[in-house]
């Protein structure tokens, strides 16, 4: 029976990653997919997914004004039975689309995976996120770690000295130069300008680089 999964975490927690691998899990079995992301995302160009591994897909871009039901239905009719949709960035949906999420599942019996971030880097949920987490079927936390060593639950916004940013607007896209993700305990003491964090590095090292030939 088809259900509507949410997947949540902090930031850089390997969403996309996962994202990906279900899709890929999916094409393997000769399914198909429809792989849906936000229009305002266009931090690795238009159309595509990517997560900071390499993996990376072609996608449906949306704004907040699209009815995710049609957008599903329309893809139907064009290409033919389709098997899962995958939302990235879900944060970003609106009230109206998580519930279009849920029609997806209840009304054409379509599994859907949505992964997002669940609060902003004020500590407070995103608009998307609150209503998955009322009407998801499944809620799945994807777990990473703070630099102390706790599980980070929280995100930061930082400015180039590893301060706390504490206003702005909520949606501000950006990666690791411009977003942290921290324990509670070390989002108390960030946002009271306690401590500062420095940002994260971009690539895994190696443990043992390759000798030159």
């Amino acid at each position: 029976m088809a259900k509507l999964y949410f997947y949540y975490s902090a930031m850089n927690a390997g969403k996309t990653t996962t994202l990906l691998q279900s899709a890929y899990n999916y094409h393997e079995r000769g399914m198909r997919t429809l792989i849906l992301t936000p229009q305002l995302d266009t931090r690795v160009g238009e159309g595509v997914v990517a997560s900071r591994i390499g993996l990376r897909a072609n996608a449906r871009r949306f704004t907040r004004e699209d009815d995710l039901l049609a957008l599903a239905q329309a893809d139907i009719g064009a290409r033919g039975k389709l098997d899962c949709v995958l939302v990235d960035e879900a944060q970003f949906l609106s009230k109206a689309q998580a519930w279009q999420l849920s029609d997806i599942v209840d009304v054409i019996g379509i599994p859907v995976l949505a992964y997002g971030l669940r609060t902003d880097f004020r500590g407070e949920l995103f608009e998307g996120s609150q209503y998955l987490l009322a009407w998801a079927d499944n809620l799945i936390e994807i777990k990473t770690i703070c630099h102390t060593g706790r599980k980070a639950t929280m995100v930061v916004r930082v400015d180039g000295h590893g301060r706390a940013v504490t206003d702005g607007p909520q949606v501000e896209i950006g990666g690791n130069d411009r977003y942290v993700s921290v324990s509670r305990a070390e989002f108390k003491k960030i946002m009271a300008g306690e401590s500062t964090v420095e940002l994260q590095q971009p690539v895994l090292p190696l443990d043992h680089p390759r000798e030159p030939a």
